[in-house]
Parts: structure tokens; C-alpha cells; sequence
């Protein structure tokens, strides 16, 4: 063989081997896509779920790469995330549990009126919570994270400064318990995906509603309704939970270096990333009400008390009915109290 067939044979073996180690890089390379109900600019996708998908994406080495897809863009309706995870129809979703209502019993215990304050004490707990006694509930996905917001407050179009001038609002619910719960303070509830609040409040179909801070830029809130109420004390009115899940298939079609990617990024640390972002999100939230100069109102003490004591009968339902499902919900509650303590320190 001549030199220069010599050297044209290397090449084209050299071409072949390069192309063989190209297409194995291709190979091992996995797009996941991602779906969730909120604008970019909303503060989980901006600050939790922007920076996971960056932070799996370095750690994997270029080798998963999250697709993202917000504000429905995929099709569905937010009630409808959970399922698309669990189904496969994409590969990671983000969503509130209480758009599902009866089949998170379990978690829904951090619902409970006045049960916390701090996102990020609360999100821990519910991560150990939800892995110590309601991971059944999650079994049909790869749970990558659960957590909760900070305190839920009214933001309403009209002043609520007591019990009494909340009764016949309607304000709109989030979950089941909180519709529950705004029953016994004397409101209308109006039950709705956080998405659609913007357009009820513009077109009066509610007279207010009941979200965090947080999310009140994203969805104008601040500029629609006046009006903000808070309460006394460390816990808020109530709060809503959320899971952040992955379908089994996409996990399991993972090889074992991506896996421990994915769980090196699952758990109680990932669950303290968005209830950190939930919490920065409350101040970023009101520092916008408070420049526009709309109308704070912080109840004291004896008027918090008041609706404590209204609301309470709120778990005692919700104790009730699960006694119908034989769930021990007085024990739950109490365990969930205790997680919510001992994060808080």
C-alpha cells in the first residue's frame, strides 16, 4: 500500500471513529421537557426552576439539557400537571396539589388554616413530612420535590379590616380547604387555577382573592386591587402545596450517571430552593404594593385571634372526613406542626 493510500485509509478510519464518538455523545445526551402554569417572569420559574434546570444541566456536563415550556405552552389545563408527569405526555412538571381535589388527602394537611409562615421551614417540613407519610400518594411519579408558598393573605378591591367585612366577598380559592375555610369566615369562595385571577378580578367576577405575595407582580394583582390584609403573628391565613415531579420512564431511561444527577437534585434540599424563592418572591411582592401606595392592612393580635378561632373548625372537617378515609388526620396535623417547628428554629 502506497503512503498516500496509507494515509487516506487513517483518515477515513479517523472520520468513522469521530463520527462513532460523536454519535455516542449524541446518544447519551437527554432532553427533558419541562411544563408549568406561569409566566417566565413569575418568581418560581425565575428563581427556582430556572436555576435547577442550570444547575442539572452543569452537573450533568452538557449531557441533559431541560427543555422548558411555561404558561401552559405545551396544551392542558394546570389542573391537568400532575397527570401529563404521571403519563409521560412530558418528562417534569409543576403544579398546586389543590387543583386536584380528594386524591392528595395526606398532604393536605399543610393547607390547614394558620399551619405556617416561612416558605423555606415549611417546604423542608412538608418534604420530611410527605416522605415519611404520604409518599404513597406520589408512588405513579419520581418525586423530585414538594413544598409549600409563605403566608397566604386577601388582596381584595375593597378594605377587609375584620371578620365582618369579609362576609359576602367573593374571593377566589385555591384548593378545596381554603374554600373551605373562606366558608366559615363568612365569604363566597370562587375556586380557580392561580392563571385565571387576573381576568376574574379585571372582569369582576371576583371581588378579591387569596394568594402570597409573591405571585402578585406576575399577575398584576397590585395594579387590579388596592387592598392587601395580613395577619398577626408568625403563620399566615393558610397556605397552598405544590409538587414538582418527574415521569418514571424519563428517570428510569436515565443512565445510572444521569440518575444520580436527577437525585442529587431531588429532595429536601431542592423542596428548601423554592420555598426560598417563595420567600424572597413575599418581599419583592409587597415592596411593588407598598411603592404604589395601595392600602396595607395589618390586623392585630385580638382580630388574628378572632379568625383563628372561625377557622379552626376547618381541620376539624378535615379530621373528619379523613376518620371516613382511616387516616389518623389529628396525628397528622400534630406531626405536621412539630416538622414545621423544628425547621423554624
Amino acid at each position: 500500500m502506497t503512503i498516500f493510500k496509507r494515509r487516506t485509509a487513517l483518515l477515513a478510519l479517523g472520520a468513522v471513529a469521530a463520527a462513532t464518538v460523536a454519535g455516542q455523545a449524541m446518544a447519551q445526551q437527554v432532553t427533558l421537557r419541562l411544563h408549568q402554569m406561569l409566566p417566565p417572569q413569575a418568581t418560581i420559574p425565575a428563581r427556582a426552576i430556572v436555576p435547577w434546570a442550570q444547575k442539572v444541566e452543569a452537573e450533568s456536563g452538557g449531557k441533559i439539557k431541560v427543555q422548558l415550556f411555561h404558561a401552559m405552552q405545551l396544551g392542558g389545563a394546570p389542573p391537568q400537571l400532575f397527570d401529563q408527569a404521571r403519563d409521560g405526555v412530558v418528562d417534569i412538571t409543576w403544579t398546586v396539589l389543590g387543583y386536584t381535589p380528594g386524591r392528595f388527602n395526606k398532604a393536605e394537611v399543610f393547607e390547614l388554616p394558620f399551619m405556617s409562615g416561612s416558605a423555606e421551614a415549611s417546604s423542608r417540613a412538608f418534604q420530611e413530612y410527605v416522605e415519611k407519610n404520604a409518599a404513597d400518594e406520589f408512588k405513579d411519579v419520581k418525586l423530585l420535590a414538594v413544598h409549600t408558598h409563605g403566608p397566604g393573605l386577601f388582596h381584595t378591591k375593597t378594605p377587609v379590616t375584620g371578620l365582618e367585612s369579609l362576609r359576602g366577598m367573593k374571593i377566589r380559592g385555591g384548593s378545596r380547604i381554603i374554600n373551605n375555610m373562606l366558608v366559615k369566615l363568612g365569604a363566597t369562595p370562587v375556586g380557580m387555577p392561580v392563571p385565571a385571577v387576573t381576568e376574574a378580578l379585571s372582569k369582576g367576577v371576583i371581588d378579591g382573592t387569596t394568594i402570597p405575595w409573591e405571585v402578585t407582580p406576575a399577575l398584576k394583582v397590585s395594579e387590579l386591587v388596592k387592598n392587601h390584609t395580613t395577619f398577626a403573628g408568625s403563620t399566615g391565613l393558610y397556605t397552598q402545596t405544590f409538587a414538582f415531579s418527574m415521569n418514571k420512564g424519563s428517570y428510569e431511561k436515565l443512565p445510572a450517571d444521569l440518575k444520580k444527577v436527577i437525585d442529587a437534585n431531588s429532595g429536601i434540599e431542592t423542596a428548601a430552593l423554592f420555598g426560598r424563592a417563595m420567600d424572597e418572591g413575599d418581599k419583592a411582592g409587597r415592596a411593588i404594593a407598598e411603592k404604589a401606595g395601595n392600602n396595607i392592612i395589618a390586623l392585630d393580635a385580638a382580630e388574628t385571634q378572632r379568625w383563628r378561632r372561625t377557622a379552626a373548625t376547618v381541620e376539624t372537617d378535615w379530621v373528619n372526613e379523613m376518620k371516613g378515609k382511616n387516616i389518623d388526620g389529628a396525628k397528622l396535623a400534630s406531626e405536621a406542626r412539630a416538622l414545621i417547628a423544628k425547621y423554624s428554629k
